[in-house]
C-alpha cells in the first residue's frame, strides 16, 4: 500500500511533499497554484526512475503548464494532453553543453524540449514575455511580416534605440553536470524564464515531479511561491537539504 504522503519541508514561501503526485494533486496541495513548471520521467530508458507516470496530466488544475520532456515522450503524451483539454502554445529548446543521448551511432543529442500548453482563452492567461537586453542601437523589431505568414500571431512588440527585445526561443544554459544530485536536475537558468513568464510575482508555482527542488528554488528566487512534490524519499531529503541551504539574492 502507497504511504500517506506528508511535508517533508516548508516555510513561508515553499512546501514540499513526499508522495505520489497523483494523490497530493487530489487531496492534500493547495489547488489555487497559477502554473505548473515540471519535468517528469521520459521513459526514454529502462531504468527505475525514469518510469513514465500515467494520469497526473488530467488532475492539473492551473490554466498553464511547461513540461520538460524529449521528443519521443511527447509523441507518446500528445493524446493525454488534448484529451485532459490542454492545447499546445509555444516549446523552448534547453541547448546544454553535454550530451545526454544514449546511443553511439546517432547525432549526439544536446537539447531537451519544454513544451508550453495551456486551457481557456489564450487572451485571459497570465504572460510576462521575456526579453533581452542585447538589442542594437536604431533596431527595430517586428519588422513586415514576409506574405506566406499572414495574420497568425501578429503582433505590436517593437524595440527601437537598442532596447530589449524577445528572449529567443533556444536557451543555451549549463548543464548541472557534475554537481547534480538528481539525475535529471534541471539548472535555475532554465527554470526562471518559464516561471517569470507564466507566474506573476507572488503567485504560486506547482512541480508534481520535484526532484531535488530545482523549480522550487528557481521559484524561490523569482518572487513566487512553490508546492513540489516527490515521492523518491532519497531526493526528497536532498531536496530538503537543497532547501534548507539555499541561500537568496534580493
Amino acid at each position: 500500500m502507497t504511504a500517506e504522503p506528508f511535508i517533508a519541508y516548508q516555510d513561508e514561501w515553499l512546501t514540499l511533499y513526499q508522495g505520489d503526485c497523483r494523490r497530493v494533486m487530489v487531496g492534500y496541495a493547495d489547488p489555487n497554484y497559477d502554473a505548473v513548471i515540471t519535468d517528469p520521467p521520459y521513459g526514454d530508458t529502462s531504468l527505475e526512475w525514469d518510469r513514465r507516470t500515467d494520469e497526473w496530466v488530467g488532475l492539473l488544475r492551473s490554466n498553464q503548464v511547461w513540461c520538460f520532456g524529449s521528443m519521443a515522450f511527447f509523441m507518446d503524451q500528445d493524446k493525454a494532453f488534448r484529451d485532459a483539454g490542454w492545447k499546445y502554445a509555444q516549446e523552448v529548446v534547453w541547448e546544454k553543453h553535454n550530451g545526454s543521448g544514449f546511443a553511439a551511432d546517432r547525432f549526439r543529442r544536446v537539447h531537451e524540449f519544454a513544451v508550453h500548453y495551456y486551457r481557456g482563452p489564450w487572451g485571459d492567461l497570465y504572460r510576462d514575455v521575456q526579453t533581452t537586453p542585447d538589442a542594437t542601437a536604431r533596431t527595430v523589431r517586428r519588422k513586415t511580416r514576409p506574405t506566406h505568414t499572414g495574420h497568425i500571431g501578429n503582433g505590436s512588440y517593437a524595440s527601437q534605440d537598442g532596447g530589449p527585445r524577445l528572449m529567443r526561443s533556444v536557451l543555451q544554459v549549463r548543464s548541472e553536470h557534475g554537481r547534480a544530485v538528481h539525475p535529471t536536475q534541471k539548472p535555475l537558468g532554465i527554470l526562471e524564464p518559464l516561471i517569470q513568464f507564466s507566474v506573476p510575482l507572488g503567485g504560486l508555482v506547482l512541480d508534481p515531479f520535484a526532484g531535488s527542488g530545482s523549480t522550487l528554488l528557481a521559484a524561490r528566487r523569482c518572487g513566487r511561491r512553490a508546492i513540489g512534490i516527490e515521492v523518491d524519499p532519497e531526493y526528497v531529503a536532498a531536496a530538503v537539504q537543497r532547501l534548507s541551504q539555499m541561500e537568496l539574492t534580493a
